[in-house]
């Protein structure tokens, strides 16, 4: 009896480990191959336009670091280029930076110039239900509780819950250690 429920906890451990990877982010090297630069005249605001963050992937700047560094401003100080009040500093030349909420992520360069030349990066990770299509404004709430809304047709739901299930998976794993 005690080897089943440990062989049923190992299994529902290995299972929410699988999940885990499954909810995990992707990750985005800026500049694609060109990486983090001022040479070769990156778009970085084009290539940033082409994809789709969300919350949990990770931006992952490469560069010399002797000629560069990445620095998240506010966006009053990424439109004027502004270095002078960073939110955060990297300096390492491979910097991964995980996406923890939803909204506008400012990068820029704060080396004298870079970022006046096109070095800077607006990550903007919109909220899952801004990708669902528009619905009428409500008009009413409805009073009745046997009302039930119908299953969302949107493909990004099972990977909210999946994101919510790795985000809390910490809790879920002290509760099958608790009963096993």
């Amino acid at each position: 009896m005690g080897l089943e429920r440990a062989n049923v906890g190992v299994f529902i451990v290995v299972m929410i480990c699988g999940c885990m990877q499954i909810g995990s982010g992707t990750v985005y090297k800026v500049g694609d191959s060109a990486g983090w630069t001022t040479i070769g005249k990156v778009d970085y605001k084009q290539w940033a336009a082409t994809k789709t963050f969300k919350v949990n992937d990770v931006i992952l700047f490469e560069y010399s670091s002797q000629f560069h560094n990445v620095m998240q401003v506010k966006h009053v100080h990424y439109k004027s280029c502004n270095a002078s009040f960073p939110i955060a500093t990297h300096t390492s030349g491979n910097d991964s930076i995980t996406i923890t909420r939803h909204g506008h992520h400012f990068f820029l360069c704060g080396v004298p110039g870079h970022c006046q030349a096109g070095q800077k990066v607006d990550i903007n990770v919109l909220r899952l239900s801004s990708s669902l299509p528009p619905s009428s404004p409500p008009t009413a709430l409805p009073t009745s509780s046997a009302i039930v809304p119908a299953p969302s047709s949107s493909k990004a739901a099972p990977f909210y819950a999946l994101s919510w299930f790795s985000n809390h998976l910490w809790i879920v794993m002290a509760v099958v250690v608790a009963l096993f």
